[in-house]
């Protein structure tokens, strides 16, 4: 199915990256992609737009020591394909194709034998469809447009039966498939098929005084059958069951302070302050606050963080990487030690380990790095309730919204979507307009409690890094000593 989707044989497979190394190289791989995806958007009660996208090509990319070529083309013709090789093959030696001898024929034969012969490099299991991770139950292509336009306007209604407060509904389904084929020089053929759906709500209310908005979102690598009457319910109970909080909300008093962040969302100050500290290209090249933390302790005792490609069904996981690695569940940090990071082939060539699954692409257009897939504390040893009692005075975090980290120095600053304050161990007025700063191993040293309620959530996250890819976020309830609290 995958050769036909392709119109290659692996016949040519084979030729395709033996001109990739022709003139050099120690590894080449063929990263083919066919994708398909749709869309309807319903706003001012109207399913006013929609699309049909399709993404076709290949991408190809030869490792020479430190260095990379990359190149795709937009089709699979033979021709097309053999110069995108010869291409990759020249900006990996630093030439212009067709001119320059490359890297001798010894030179290159050693450089071959060092990547081959590393047993961490090679993966040659054949895929599972028993063990498929998202498997399609019902085809998205299978729903016409009238059906999913159904689904927003029950959406709405569900919605606006909740609260007469509200004003306005914008909701969008989309729904993709993508169809992929990984070759390498290696002689592992690797292919699947990575389903893609997400539901997004946004509202608008006001109560006469004042307008706020309020925005929710479900994705997972999933078919058709994930649009349930449930799913529709929990949406609209999420987007509403906020609305007074929001509405009487106040900026409080800022100045350094314990914050409590609540489990599920809050996850993504943990993804953008230490994830991708972890990602080891940045350690890799120095650039990570992380670089020199392997092996030590960074955090107390009892804290885990993981990275996990192998949830069912979910958003950020994979049965193969973009490099055609299985996909696996990496623990980052054990008992408060740094024992991992996140490695794609290149890195784990580098630290001479195998590589964890997470070498990712946005599309054959781009060249694979490191990427978190699901990242998320694992559950403690205290009840929420008993973390939020502990606190005399502090801020608690339902979720956090844009943030900023600078990498080298750890330094983040994320925006606070809703929250309340923390008085005397009880929950008390609803807080906004608030931002938490702080550095990223130093709040992970002032975690002082961690709650027993981990939570993933399964909104439709994206994490951008020179390009972007679906990724899953979580953490338990979780109190951080000595942040600064921007307010008043």
């Amino acid at each position: 199915y995958y050769l036909d989707t392709f119109k290659v044989t692996q016949t040519q497979l084979e030729e395709l990256t033996r001109t990739a190394l022709a003139h050099g190289g120690s590894y080449s791989d063929l990263y083919f992609e066919n994708s398909c995806s749709r869309e309807l958007n319903l706003r001012d009660s109207k399913v006013s737009s929609g699309g049909f996208h399709v993404d076709y090509g290949v991408g190809i990319r030869v490792l020479c020591g430190e260095k990379t070529g990359y190149a795709y083309c937009e089709n699979t013709r033979m021709d097309d394909m053999l110069g995108a090789a010869k291409a990759a093959s020249a900006i990996s030696q630093g030439v212009v194709a067709g001119r320059g001898t490359g890297v001798d024929a010894t030179k290159r034969t050693s450089l071959q034998n060092q990547y081959t012969d590393r047993a961490t490099r090679s993966f040659p299991g054949k895929p599972n469809p028993a063990a498929d991770r998202y498997p399609i139950l019902r085809q998205w292509d299978g729903c016409g447009a009238e059906e999913l336009a159904a689904v927003l306007r029950k959406l709405e209604d569900l919605v606006r039966a909740k609260d007469s407060r509200i004003i306005k509904v914008m909701a969008m389904i989309s729904g993709s498939v993508s169809d992929i084929l990984m070759y390498n020089s290696l002689g592992e053929l690797k292919y699947e098929t990575r389903p893609m759906g997400t539901i997004i709500l946004s509202i608008i209310f006001s109560d006469g005084a004042g307008m706020q908005n309020n925005h929710v979102s479900r994705s997972y690598r999933a078919g058709a059958e994930m649009l349930t009457d449930a799913l529709l319910e929990e949406l609209a109970t999420d987007a509403t069951k906020g609305i007074d909080n929001l509405l009487n909300a106040k900026r409080p008093k800022g100045g350094k302070m314990s914050v409590v962040m609540g489990a599920g969302a809050s996850g993504i100050l943990l993804h953008e302050a230490m994830g991708h500290a972890f990602e080891a290209d940045f350690n890799r090249k120095g650039q990570s606050i992380f670089s020199d933390k392997l092996g030590k302790r960074i955090c107390r005792e009892g804290i885990n963080i993981v990275d996990d490609g192998t949830a069912k069904g979910g958003r950020g996981s994979l049965n193969f990487d973009d490099e055609g690695v299985p996909g696996q569940r990496t623990m980052m940090v054990e008992n408060g030690v740094l024992t991992s990071y996140l490695h794609d082939r290149i890195s784990a060539d580098f630290y001479d380990v195998k590589p964890t699954g997470n070498g990712r692409r946005e599309s054959f257009r781009f060249n694979p790095i490191p990427r978190m897939r699901s990242t998320y504390m694992e559950s403690g040893d205290s009840a929420p309730k008993d973390i939020i009692a502990s606190v005399k005075e502090g801020i608690y975090v339902d979720e956090f919204a844009n943030g900023q980290v600078k990498i080298g120095e750890g330094d983040f600053t994320f925006y606070v979507k809703s929250g309340f304050l923390i008085e005397n161990g009880r929950l008390t007025q609803p807080i906004k307009d608030i931002n938490i700063m702080g550095n990223g191993p130093q709040a992970l040293a002032d975690i002082v409690a961690v709650g027993n309620d981990c939570k993933v959530d399964e909104g439709a996250w994206i994490c951008g890094k020179e390009q972007s890819v679906p990724v899953s976020c979580g953490i338990p309830t979780v109190l951080v000593n000595n942040l600064i609290v921007g307010g008043e």
